[in-house]
C-alpha cells in the first residue's frame, strides 16, 4: 500500500492536476509560505452558488507540498463551501495522526496519510489545503485577497 500512495505522490508532482497561474473570474486570491522550507503558493478560487466552482493553483516548492495541493484541488472542486471545509479540516485532523472520518471524499489526499508520521513534513503537505480553507474564509468575510506566512 505505501507504494501505491508513494505513485500517487510522485504522479500528482509530475503532472499535478488544476496547476495554472490564473483563473478567470476568481473571487479570491491567498499566498501561503513556509520561508523555513521555501514552500510558496498562490491559490485562486472561483465561487458560484456557494459551490468551489473554480480552483487552481501555483507555486514552488517539495514534491509533498505541490502534489498535495493538486490532490486537495480534485478533493474540493465542486463541493460547497461548508463541505470543502470540513474536508478541509478532516485533512488537517489526518495529519495530526488521527484517522480520516471521510477517506474516501479526500480522494487522492489518502495518499498523504503516511506524511503523518514524519512531523518536518507535515507542514508542507498541509500548505495546500490550509491555502483552500483561508481562501473560502476570505471569501465568506466578503475579502478578495489574503498572505499567510507558516514561519513555526
Amino acid at each position: 500500500m505505501d507504494d501505491l500512495y508513494q505513485e500517487i505522490i510522485l504522479d500528482h508532482y509530475r503532472s499535478p492536476k488544476n496547476r495554472n497561474a490564473s483563473l478567470e473570474n476568481e473571487d479570491v486570491h491567498v499566498h501561503h509560505s513556509n520561508p523555513l522550507c521555501g514552500d510558496e503558493m498562490d491559490l485562486r478560487l472561483r465561487v458560484a452558488d456557494d459551490r468551489v466552482d473554480g480552483l487552481v493553483f501555483d507555486g514552488e516548492g517539495c514534491s509533498i507540498s505541490q502534489a498535495s495541493a493538486s490532490a486537495m484541488t480534485q478533493a474540493v472542486l465542486g463541493r460547497d463551501l461548508k463541505d470543502a471545509l470540513d474536508l478541509t479540516e478532516d485533512f488537517r485532523r489526518m495529519m495530526h495522526g488521527d484517522e480520516p472520518a471521510r477517506a474516501d471524499d479526500l480522494l487522492d489526499g489518502i495518499a498523504f496519510q503516511g506524511v503523518a508520521k514524519f512531523p518536518v513534513r507535515v507542514k508542507c503537505a498541509l500548505l495546500g489545503w490550509m491555502a483552500v480553507r483561508d481562501a473560502i474564509e476570505t471569501y465568506q468575510r466578503g475579502a478578495t485577497a489574503h498572505t499567510v506566512t507558516h514561519d513555526e
